[in-house]
């Protein structure tokens, strides 16, 4: 099964967002300009609809 926390966090790295903090238990918190909006991000990321909805939520054009 493919991991995307990496690919997600530097699709989001490349489109401008920023990492805030480490979040309660194994997530980390995200800001996204776009959108003006805090996400949420796994620290492991093992679905490919989760990583797609993550980057939809930061108006990120790229899909897995």
């Amino acid at each position: 099964m493919a991991e995307y926390e990496k690919k997600v966090r530097d699709a989001l790295k490349a489109h401008g967002c920023s990492f805030v903090r480490h979040g309660k238990g194994d997530h980390d918190i995200w800001y996204s300009p776009r959108t003006d909006t805090p996400l949420t991000v796994p620290v492991k990321l093992k679905s490919r609809y989760l990583a797609n909805v993550i980057l939809k939520q930061a108006g990120v054009d790229v899909r897995y």
